[in-house]
């Protein structure tokens, strides 16, 4: 998707765990290893971005690991916050604000969107400094801590 503003856009990470193991992609045009994810548009919400971006890029259904607060009323709908926030650079004039997603998958089989990505792999901690090209330390704590946090929870 091209970017929507000329400054800075929004954007979702959905890493999405089972087991030990984190679903990851090769982009095809940025050739890089990265989690599921892309730009928010206009008519949609974070979690609406979040379930999309998860399904077109994994062909899986995905629950949204968070809190969502009680707080839906008439006029106001209660979000999933998402476990981080970044901001990162994509070139000297454009900028993402990135909302970071832990996941699980609910349902379907993981299918290679190939007009996208390279390739889609489960990996585990182990794996992550074995992938080529080399992920980035940032990707590798979100995949680490994401792992970690669901283990944890025994899901």
């Amino acid at each position: 998707m091209p970017h929507l503003h000329e400054k800075i856009d929004f954007t979702v990470a959905i890493f999405v765990v089972q087991g030990d193991q984190v679903l990851l992609i090769h982009h095809r045009q940025l050739d890089k290893w990265l989690p599921l994810g892309g730009h928010i548009e206009l008519d949609e919400d974070p979690e609406q971005a979040a379930l999309r971006e998860a399904k077109e890029e994994s062909g899986l259904d995905v629950e949204l690991m968070g809190e969502r607060p009680p707080t839906t009323e008439e006029g106001c709908r209660a979000l999933i916050a998402p476990r981080f926030l970044d901001i990162h650079r994509i070139n000297d004039s454009h900028e993402h604000i990135g909302m970071i997603y832990w996941a699980r998958p609910m349902a379907g089989q993981v299918t290679l969107a190939d007009s996208e990505h390279h390739d889609i792999r489960w990996v585990s901690m182990e794996e992550l400094d074995e992938l080529r090209p080399a992920m980035s330390d940032s990707v590798k704590w979100y995949c680490r801590q994401a792992i970690r946090e669901i283990a944890a929870r025994g899901e």
